[in-house]
């Protein structure tokens, strides 16, 4: 997998939250889709660093992470 720290210009509106955060200050990844990639961030820390990771890559961790 290629991982890539990025420090794209992304408008907070782009941002979405996993469905999974209750908003009580837990753990969360925020996700912004791009053409050809997508940025993930701490939803803590998000002025801190995003890694973008390609399209191909998001789609195999999405398939492991829903154990398909």
């Amino acid at each position: 997998m290629s991982v890539q720290h990025s420090k794209a210009a992304v408008p907070e509106a782009a941002w979405v939250k996993s469905s999974y955060s209750t908003g009580n200050g837990g753990e969360c990844l925020e996700v912004a889709p791009l053409p050809g990639a997508v940025l993930v961030r701490d939803s803590k820390r998000p002025a801190v660093a995003n890694l973008a990771v390609g399209i191909a890559a998001w789609s195999d961790f999405l398939r492991m992470a829903a154990g398909r």
